[in-house]
């Protein structure tokens, strides 16, 4: 399958968004030799706006609207996503045609002085995250910490830390990967400790629903696991009405025609949490991850639904 023309690729313009956007365009060209790309770069809310978490500002459906909006208006033919990112439920007309292999999942730990981990952080040390998840793991852990507000690209993040904003921050491995940054991570959190947000690690690329040409061309660069493990992820979340107000982690792994889901909730402060753990077949993974989600549900009750009014 082939196009006439440029494959439209749109993308939002921060430093990690071009990077990871130019390693789906060489994988999509790779398996479709002779395959010409165009990069549009889209500028969305989340770019925009930084001195605010997202959660006072609108959540996950700030980095993917304006991008939504091209596909509907024909000045892209796909948009590339952060999976972490997307919304549980799409306009009706989208759909996210391709999940790529997963990288590495994990949350890297970064601090100003010699800290390698949570552990090592002096009781009233400052962690800077605008992630409620994270912030939440952090004082589960380590109550006597405090969480200060830190947004921004890495490069941002990190010239934040050097100018003693804060003590420590938590960035994604994966992003650190892409940038080719990964050696600034002070040391890479077990799941034990950090688990991941929902679809962390993965990248999606969403396009319109009918356009089977598009679709083809995505096909061969497709990974059938990850996009496994990511039904089970979102479905707990899509139960969970989950966004950027919910403190909530999940990481699913597949193993042959099995899945195992693990899944936290948490009130933003840390003091309280829910656990689930649920194995079955992957071809089942949706519904497992449902049926995790709706456990939270039960078992969080109006304690935690009560800090969403």
């Amino acid at each position: 399958m082939s196009l006439s023309r440029p494959l439209r690729i749109g993308t939002r313009g921060s430093p990690m968004a071009l990077a990871q956007t130019g390693m789906v365009r060489d994988r999509i060209v790779a398996a479709n030799p002779g395959l010409e790309t165009e990069i549009v770069v889209v500028s969305t809310v989340a770019d925009r706006v930084l001195d605010r978490p997202l959660s006072e500002i609108g959540g996950k459906g700030l980095f993917t609207k304006e991008l939504e909006q091209a596909l509907f208006a024909d000045t892209i033919d796909v948009a590339v996503h952060s999976m972490k990112d997307v919304e549980t439920w799409l306009p009706d007309g989208l759909a996210i045609a391709c999940i790529l292999e997963r990288d590495d999942p994990r949350d890297a730990f970064l601090s100003a002085g010699t800290a390698n981990g949570l552990a090592d952080l002096p009781s009233g040390a400052r962690v800077g995250t605008s992630s409620l998840r994270r912030g939440a793991q952090v004082l589960m852990h380590r109550p006597d910490l405090m969480i200060v507000p830190l947004r921004g690209n890495a490069n941002t993040r990190m010239r934040k830390l050097e100018a003693g904003e804060c003590d420590a921050t938590l960035l994604a491995l994966a992003g650190l990967q892409r940038l080719g940054m990964e050696d600034v991570a002070r040391s890479v959190l077990p799941v034990e400790e950090m688990l991941p947000a929902v679809a962390q690690g993965a990248l999606g690329i969403e396009c319109r629903a009918g356009d089977d040409a598009i679709r083809a061309l995505l096909a061969p660069v497709a990974c059938a696991t990850t996009t496994t493990a990511l039904d089970a992820e979102r479905g707990l979340l899509a139960e969970l009405d989950g966004s950027c107000r919910t403190p909530i982690a999940a990481l699913a792994q597949v193993n042959g025609d099995r899945i195992a889901l693990d899944g936290l909730l948490f009130l933003p402060d840390g003091s309280r949490h829910w656990a689930v753990h649920r194995e079955g077949p992957a071809a089942e993974a949706d519904a497992i991850g449902r049926d995790a989600g709706a456990e939270l549900k039960r078992s969080a009750g109006d304690v935690y639904f009560a800090h969403l009014k």
